[in-house]
């Protein structure tokens, strides 16, 4: 497996591109798009796999939005390990690359990681919590052009928000309350 998406081609906070609205993916994909779309998996999945990961000296990511490497268009790869300990490691609960992504609905109730977000593209911990909706369904389109739509809760449904997010010109410190960061509503669901 080829990696082109090493850290240093990963775009840092304070390049304009990541505060920019995406531009929509036309279908059917050109070349460039389909191998753009390729190439951030590759990143996924090597980064998640230890020993190659330690090779090329990469962040662990569940998610890389095309912005992130420079590319202002509406792509985001995910890669979300099982959420059951005892199934498989090669059973990943989503993996593929979605295009053109929309939430079409979301739960009032909000859901907030236990330890915080954080994101390949910003090098500085900003701690705090970052509430999200706790469910979510989105809209998108697979590499084929088919328009596809997922129900996601808790850990995933942060996942494919914080990965929307990038694709509106949002980072994840934006959902942060400065003045108080570990504070948020009673009814917030804890997400480890």
């Amino acid at each position: 497996m080829t990696i082109r998406f090493t850290m240093d081609k990963i775009t840092r906070d304070g390049n304009p591109v990541l505060r920019q609205i995406a531009q929509p993916v036309p279908f059917p994909l050109s070349e460039e798009h389909a191998q753009l779309a390729k190439d951030m998996m590759t990143y996924l999945v090597i980064s998640q796999d230890a020993t190659q990961n330690e090779s090329y000296d990469l962040r662990p990511g569940v998610g890389l939005a095309a912005p992130q490497v420079g590319y202002s268009l509406q792509i985001a790869a995910v890669l979300v390990p099982s959420l059951d300990p005892h199934e498989s490691d090669d059973e990943p609960y989503f993996k593929g690359t979605i295009f053109n992504p929309t939430i079409i609905s979301e739960s009032v109730k909000r859901g907030a990681l236990d330890v915080g977000e954080g994101c390949l593209s910003v090098d500085e911990d900003v701690p705090g919590f970052v509430p999200r909706a706790n469910h979510v369904t989105v809209r998108y389109q697979d590499e084929q052009g088919t328009v596809k739509t997922i129900k996601l809760r808790d850990y995933p449904a942060i996942v494919f928000q914080h990965e929307i997010d990038h694709l509106h010109g949002h980072l994840y410190y934006d959902h942060i309350d400065l003045k108080a960061p570990w504070q948020v509503d009673d009814d917030t669901k804890y997400i480890e």
